[in-house]
């Protein structure tokens, strides 16, 4: 499958070209006048490989929310990443194991579904299929296409759109056996889990803990690289 990606930023974002295309009804609120600084990131299941800026800016949004949030529990050593899976309930079962794939497979970070959450999942229709979605300042989703998940094994779809809310890039020139290889090895791939090198680049990302993160002298929250 060929999907493309798109990238919406401001002047003042990350500095990436815009092409401009409509987000699913379904998918997310409107976006106002009041976020006309912020940015967007969709990535798709299988889509082109200009999508790597665009995963990166989602996995820094959930890990910046992440981590404001578990500032305020001094020496934890896991982070937890809250989602919201009540907008997608068709594949209540598909999110719920991707979670636990995910959680079973790495030890930094683990995925919780609850209130206050870092991302949700959203369903319906739409021609670029499945993707991740950020607006640049914590608020992201996951959109979980019917058509798609309907081609590709649905649980393998979540777990890979899942990982980029974790730091992981799509490979789709990737086997089977890579998670984020996607729809690249074709609709006859099964393999829902992360290959050991996938586990280990996020608990590598979210080795840091509490420290992934620090306060400027504004008090706001600024990647340590």
């Amino acid at each position: 499958m060929k999907r493309s990606t798109t990238v919406l930023s401001a002047a003042i974002g990350l500095g990436i070209a815009a092409a401009m295309t409509a987000v699913p009804a379904s998918a997310a609120p409107a976006i106002t006048g009041s976020q006309t600084a912020t940015q967007s990131v969709r990535s798709s299941y299988a889509g082109s490989a200009a999508e790597e800026a665009g995963n990166k800016a989602f996995f820094d949004a959930v890990m910046k929310s992440a981590q404001a949030k578990a500032a305020k529990s001094p020496g934890l050593q896991t982070v937890t990443v809250t989602y919201d899976p009540s907008r997608a309930p068709s594949f209540a079962s598909q999110i719920a194991a991707s979670a636990q794939i995910w959680n079973s497979s790495v030890r930094n970070v683990q995925l919780r579904a609850g209130s206050n959450a870092d991302f949700s999942y959203y369903e319906g229709n739409d021609s670029r299929g499945s993707y991740a979605s950020t607006d640049g300042h914590g608020r992201g989703y996951i959109f979980l296409d019917y058509r798609q998940n309907q081609q590709y094994n649905s649980t393998r779809v979540t777990a890979h759109e899942t990982g980029h809310v974790l730091g992981l890039p799509d490979h789709y020139s990737g086997p089977c056996s890579e998670l984020m290889s996607g729809g690249g090895p074709g609709t006859s791939c099964q393999n829902t889990r992360p290959n050991s090198a996938e586990s280990s680049r996020v608990n590598q990302l979210w080795a840091n803990g509490l420290s992934a993160f620090k306060k400027d002298d504004k008090g706001v929250f600024t990647t340590v690289r």
